[in-house]
């Protein structure tokens, strides 16, 4: 049997970081996918990025991950989100080249040291002494490893419908994955059904895009990647249309052919994205629904229909995308459909993502309960950088919440668990001021540094834009402009009010009306530092404005920080009895045993839990203490 330091089951966009992340910290890595072609296939919409997404793949390229640098390579259309609103809730978003997105990150696994492909189907997990030591593949191979990360996303007993037809598949076109479904649940995993789908693709060449709103990249994009110093000069217009009367009137009357209003589909939705006919169905009021149009990549007539997914038979189908205004008549190439699929219960994960019930096997991606490329190549880095740490007797990695939106995903996972298809969104991030895109690599360079994932010289560099800011910061609160005629006269110039006292430059900075480049106005002042004002480091001026600009927020939002802290450094010891403490509700001492949490911060974010039941908990904690026990240490990820 050969044998592995870490194998990964799935080589979607999950499966491709934790092998790209456990090779490069040295382990000899094995991974396994169906259709070795089908490696990180973009599976539903041509994009990387968006609200909050756009936030997860900052984070993987400060780490060291590859989406970013794939997303940036391939990337044909730019945007940025919430551009209007303040920094902490924007977000980027690319459309990529779909095929070209596919084989770059193919290329890039194909070619990285230590890492070993294997095009096969993974039957089952070997396991000795509550240990995963291996898998055995569908021809009954046995392959060794002292880790496993299983990635395999919408394939775990998967079943595609279209109308009242239904058939086993991963995704249209792929076998699904049954035995190893019916294996974890044989472990004793608790199992859960979901519910996805894709929208049908359209064929360019007829559809009239007059018709249509078109929408162009924006001109200024910072690319993902802190690696990519160029982006690719070819460009895809967006285009948006609406769906009509009709078009709600079709599905309200065959609404009885939707297997998903049928009873026949039993998985759940994710609420926030529903299907063309829940839209209609809950949304009566509504009379019509956006349509975007995604061409899918430069040498392809294949184009997205977002915002037209449905589970409809095919004949309904078209009548469906020729009942919206400038798809009259548009060819489907591909139909829309749903899938269902197994997951396994989240809470039945450490914050690592390795199980609870055996040790050395991790899960990410859609087998947590997500959904998203974003959210699966994050958790996929994750588990992988933890599949890694614990073969080389290392010290586990996690991120806490207010680190970076990863942590907060993760952490909601692990606590909260799923009761629909998991998202990432700006406003599960309580610090998300602090979690800005733009400062991604502030935040988390070091620690992939530390991992061995980022090059010693990117990270001198970010070690450097750090120390300018924090020196730019300081140089700007010293220097002080005072009222006068001259001074004055130059902010009416700028159209800012008149000052009455004396003002450093950085206070200056916090107002709305004035920028970094205003600050030319006092370069005139005797002392004024020449190499501040010539700073050609966009990313140092844009931290420093920032800071100017929310220095109370996020000094408010620092603060919460460290209250935070004091919790979750209170560790709540293993095996620790819920059902002996007096006050608890049963609801919450069911939940409280099942998630099993490491530190009271974790307790206080499970659902239903109450500041009486947090304290009752401290209360026995503390006696445990006062009873000659040892305080609990600190657990290893709080750091």
């Amino acid at each position: 049997m050969k044998q592995y330091d870490v194998i990964v089951v799935g080589g979607g966009h999950a499966g491709c970081e934790a092998a790209l992340a456990a090779s490069r910290m040295g382990c000899e890595t094995l991974l396994f996918n169906i259709n070795l072609d089908s490696i990180a296939l973009m599976s539903c919409n041509p994009a990387i990025g968006g609200l909050a997404k756009g936030q997860l793949v900052k984070e993987i390229d400060a780490l060291g991950g590859e989406m970013g640098k794939v997303a940036d390579r391939t990337a044909v259309h730019f945007r940025i989100l919430n551009a209007s609103k303040g920094p902490a809730v924007q977000s980027s978003r690319v459309q990529c080249d779909k095929q070209l997105y596919r084989l770059t990150m193919k290329s890039v696994v194909e070619r990285q040291p230590k890492l070993h492909l294997f095009q096969a189907l993974v039957d089952r997990l070997l396991v000795e002494d509550g240990r995963v030591v291996g898998v055995e593949d569908q021809t009954g191979v046995s392959y060794g490893a002292k880790a496993v990360v299983i990635t395999t996303g919408t394939f775990l007993n998967g079943l595609i419908h279209i109308g009242m037809a239904h058939y086993p598949a991963g995704r249209a076109g792929e076998m699904a994955s049954l035995p190893l479904a019916r294996n974890l649940s044989e472990l004793g995993f608790e199992m859960g059904r979901m519910k996805t789908g894709t929208p049908p693709r359209l064929k360019a060449s007829t559809i009239d895009f007059s018709r249509l709103e078109r929408q162009d990249s924006d001109p200024a994009f910072e690319p993902f990647s802190l690696s990519t110093h160029h982006l690719r000069e070819e460009r895809l217009p967006s285009y948006f249309g609406y769906t009509t009367p009709e078009t709600h009137c079709l599905i309200r009357d065959n609404i009885r052919l939707s297997p998903l209003y049928g009873g026949i589909i039993k998985g759940i939705g994710a609420r926030y994205c529903p299907s063309l006919e829940d839209k209609v169905m809950r949304f009566a009021d509504r009379q019509r629904h956006p349509v975007v149009m995604e061409l899918e990549g430069l040498d392809t007539e294949e184009v997205y229909a977002k915002g037209l997914g449905n589970s409809l038979p095919l004949e309904l189908q078209e009548k469906i995308v020729h009942s919206v205004p400038g798809l009259e008549e548009a060819e489907i190439l591909r139909a829309a459909y749903a899938i269902e699929y197994d997951f396994v219960q989240p809470t039945q994960l450490q914050h690592t993502l390795e199980t609870k019930i055996l040790r050395g096997l991790y899960l990410a991606g859609q087998i947590n309960g997500t959904s998203g490329y974003e959210e699966a190549a994050a958790q996929g880095m994750w588990a992988g950088i933890n599949a890694a740490l614990a073969v080389q007797g290392r010290p586990p990695f996690v991120l806490d919440r207010s680190e970076a939106y990863m942590g907060v995903m993760v952490d909601d996972l692990v606590t909260q668990g799923v009761d629909e298809p998991y998202r990432m969104f700006t406003s599960r991030a309580e610090y998300r001021l602090i979690l800005r895109e733009d400062n991604a690599a502030l935040r988390l360079t070091p620690r992939g540094f530390e991992l061995g994932l980022i090059s010693p010289e990117l990270q001198e560099q970010i070690s450097g834009r750090i120390q300018q800011i924090s020196e730019g910061i300081k140089r700007l609160s010293s220097l002080r402009i005072y009222p006068g005629v001259n001074v004055n006269s130059k902010l009416e110039q700028k159209g800012s009010p008149a000052i009455k006292n004396p003002l450093s430059l950085f206070q200056l900075l916090k107002r709305t009306d004035f920028s970094w480049d205003d600050l030319a106005l006092f370069s005139d002042l005797p002392d004024f530092p020449e190499d501040l004002a010539a700073c050609s480091d966009r990313n140092v001026r844009k931290q420093i404005e920032i800071e100017a600009k929310y220095e109370g927020y996020i000094s408010r939002q620092r603060e919460a920080v460290a209250r935070m802290k004091a919790l979750e450094n209170r560790r709540i010891p293993p095996g620790f009895d819920y059902s002996a403490i007096p006050g608890l509700s049963n609801e919450l001492k069911t939940k409280l045993s099942r998630v099993a949490p490491e530190t009271l911060g974790q307790a206080r974010r499970i659902t239903g839990m109450t500041q009486a039941a947090l304290a009752a908990v401290l209360i026995i904690i503390k006696k445990w203490e006062q009873n000659g026990k040892a305080p609990f240490p600190a657990p290893a990820h709080s750091e």
